[in-house]
């Protein structure tokens, strides 16, 4: 999918001609969503459900970042705290420490950069190093936890005193550790249209442009095994928003009940189920998908543009 910078640094004018509206402002890039984007996950925390603690240390993890760019990458999600079900928050220092060093050198590779963070200390440092994206499972509604120059500074706060930086909101019931506990009940597509348009209006009334919003169901954050197919199977209402779609389905439980049973499978048993999740996702609307596995979903993306492309030409 990674097909060069063209096709991420559009003149407004080229992106006009062609038709195309579907763009992500962020700090360096304006992204064109025109065609789907690939976010390739960089865990910095050691205890990530899928992958964590398998690229310790600066050096593995910039490899790790230069090898998702290889497989068709267009974007890059580091992460320094693990949400999985039943995590513990950490530390702001210890956040800090896992991804500021890495944000520095990813900043680097040519690509744009998102941070994966609740905490606006965190988001302003990663901002101020360059990063290009913020993205927050708490949709922008913590405030920071120190006292001094950053007391009362909200995730709000930063994203708007931050004129260009991208911003991805998600939805998420109850917060990680009890989430899959207590998840939500009830009718998950309405609650979950109705608690991003909701988050949307909050972010364009502190003046932040809709270009720069993207929107993320939450897969696997609350929600049941069936509330996240229906939130699959119904995609395209979340649409209505007029905000371009992120999801991740990638390796989630959801997938690995249905693979085998009430247990679910392992995590890294779920890859080719997480490929055809991401493809339905696509089919149904979703701009960018986030990864574990590129290279099995550029392939995948690429085969569903081939036929996409018949299909136009021969209607």
């Amino acid at each position: 999918m990674n097909a060069g910078i063209s096709l991420r640094v559009i003149p407004v004018c080229a992106v006009e001609n062609r038709g195309m509206t579907a763009i992500w402002q962020t700090t360096r890039f304006r992204i064109d969503l025109f065609v789907p984007r690939i976010m390739g996950i960089v865990n910095a925390a050691p205890d990530s459900f899928s992958d964590g603690g398998q690229h310790a240390g600066l050096r593995a993890q910039l490899a790790h970042c230069e090898r998702l760019i290889g497989e068709g990458a267009d974007i890059l999600d580091i992460g320094g705290e693990s949400t999985r079900p039943g995590s513990l928050p950490v530390p702001l220092a210890e956040e800090l420490a896992r991804v500021l060093p890495l944000v520095r050198e990813a900043v680097k590779l040519g690509v744009p950069i998102s941070v994966d963070t609740y905490k606006p200390e965190v988001m302003a440092v990663a901002l101020d190093a360059g990063a290009d994206i913020i993205n927050d499972i708490w949709a922008l509604r913590h405030a920071a936890e120190t006292d001094g120059a950053g007391r009362g500074l909200t995730a709000l706060d930063v994203a708007a005193r931050h004129p260009t930086c991208g911003l991805c909101v998600m939805h998420m019931h109850g917060e990680p550790q009890t989430m899959q506990a207590r998840p939500m009940t009830g009718d998950a597509v309405t609650a979950v249209l109705a608690f991003l348009r909701t988050r949307r209006d909050a972010l364009t009334a502190r003046g932040i442009a809709p270009e720069r919003i993207v929107l993320d169901p939450g897969i696997g954050f609350g929600k049941s095994v069936a509330q996240n197919f229906a939130l699959l199977a119904r995609q395209r209402e979340l649409l209505a928003l007029g905000q371009p779609l992120l999801v991740g389905w990638s390796r989630k439980s959801a997938l690995g009940t249905a693979l085998a049973d009430a247990r679910g499978s392992a995590a890294e048993k779920r890859g080719g189920a997480s490929v055809i999740a991401a493809l339905l996702a696509i089919e149904r609307g979703a701009r960018i998908v986030r990864v574990h596995d590129a290279a099995a979903t550029a392939q995948a993306i690429k085969i569903w543009q081939a036929m996409k492309h018949e299909e136009e030409s021969n209607p």
